[in-house]
């Protein structure tokens, strides 16, 4: 090569490696000087982990109150189911008793059955809607399904209970069947 254009080539070579560290300087003095400064990244970064910790917490939460929640009433539910298919028994047990009989130690059979029905349903928090002739109609818990005409009751009386109702809790499973005065 001539000595002319070694010159020429030298310094092209080094125009060229110029350009190529300029970016990088520019990128290295970029990283070294961050927006933020270390203590407020990490305050930054605390600061949204601590907000995911608490809507995760918070999320566990509700999840285990729901599930508790649906845990009883599945019970609720399965008592409910499990004292229907009992009701025709108490219904006949009732019927039972009514009818006249001569023989004392069956009718005591029948008491005593009765007897350990209701304590069984007792037992499963199922009470008996109070529903007796001359108690106040509540159309919540009863249903009319027949209206006298009678002065000796007062307005809205129960004057006769055809089926017993029964609830748990606030729940009604079956709602007693009466007859209403006036």
């Amino acid at each position: 090569m001539s000595k002319k254009k070694q010159p020429e080539a030298a310094e092209s070579i080094k125009e060229a490696a110029k350009q190529t560290a300029e970016p990088a300087e520019e990128t290295a003095a970029a990283q070294a000087e961050p927006s933020e400064t270390p203590a407020e990244d990490w305050e930054a970064k605390f600061t949204e982990l601590n907000d995911r910790y608490l809507r995760m917490a918070a999320e566990y939460d509700n999840f285990r109150k729901r599930s508790q929640r649906e845990r009883e009433q599945a019970h609720a539910d399965a008592v409910s189911h499990a004292v229907k298919a009992l009701l025709p028994t108490y219904d006949n047990l009732e019927r039972a008793l009514k009818a006249e009989t001569a023989d004392a130690e069956y009718k005591k059979g029948v008491e005593l059955t009765m007897t350990q029905l209701v304590d069984s349903l007792k037992s499963l928090n199922v009470t008996i809607i109070p529903a007796d002739a001359g108690t106040l109609f509540d159309p919540n818990l009863m249903n009319a399904v027949m209206h006298v005409e009678d002065d000796s009751l007062g307005e809205n009386v129960v004057a006769e209970v055809f089926q017993q109702g029964f609830m748990t809790g606030d729940k009604v499973i079956r709602h007693a069947m009466v007859k209403v005065a006036n």
